[in-house]
């Protein structure tokens, strides 16, 4: 049975995100919430949750020591397939603008800034169902048209430098990045865990994911 290294660095939607990949796994993969160097050197997948401010939650993964440095012998060193979940995606940008400026994991290389709207109707936060629109063929969003609508809720958004990193938009104010792919490294905006059938499609895909 493959293992799913759930990150445990602090995430506020970590049980939330744990419930959901173990009906998506329906008994197919063992999901393990840890913070161990050595189970996620060796884990399968790696599921990076996330919720908050940029600032607080790189520096909360960067304090487990050694979790960086094996996400990365995991994900970059052996190919193991990565999936970041709401900050958890805006993580692998090159750095966040909030608070002042971040550094990320640079994974995928852009930054992450704040909401712009001139429409006072169109509210920050972004929260609640809204339509994906450009959805790429990125095998993790088979099934998820435009128009399908998924949950979010957040203030920032990632903006890749490299446009092909960018699977589906979504548009609150403006048009930004609901999902990026790069390689074996993934990551939506949204929240799967409380996207209900489409959210759980994902994350079954993501657990058959070979890319």
């Amino acid at each position: 049975m493959q293992s799913v290294a759930l990150i445990n660095y602090g995430s506020g939607n970590l049980r939330s995100a744990e419930k959901a990949l173990v009906r998506a796994a329906d008994g197919t993969s063992e999901i393990v919430v840890t913070d161990d160097p050595d189970v996620i050197a060796v884990a399968d997948r790696i599921v990076l949750p996330g919720v908050g401010a940029f600032s607080a939650c790189m520096s909360a993964l960067e304090a487990r020591a050694g979790v960086i440095e094996a996400m990365t012998e995991a994900v970059h060193g052996r190919g193991a397939p990565f999936l970041g979940i709401c900050v958890g995606m805006q993580l692998l940008a090159s750095r966040g603008l909030e608070f002042g400026e971040t550094p990320g994991l640079d994974w995928i290389a852009g930054n992450v800034r704040e909401l712009a709207s001139d429409d006072p109707a169109v509210k920050i936060p972004h929260m609640g169902w809204n339509g994906l629109t450009g959805v790429t063929d990125q095998p993790l969003l088979a099934g998820l048209n435009d128009g399908q609508t998924v949950y979010f809720t957040h203030s920032f958004a990632f903006f890749p430098k490299d446009e092909a990193d960018v699977a589906a938009y979504v548009e609150h104010g403006e048009r930004f990045p609901a999902a990026v792919a790069r390689g074996n490294v993934a990551g939506v905006q949204f929240h799967p865990e409380k996207s209900q059938a489409s959210g759980l499609s994902l994350l079954a895909r993501f657990l058959e994911w070979r890319p």
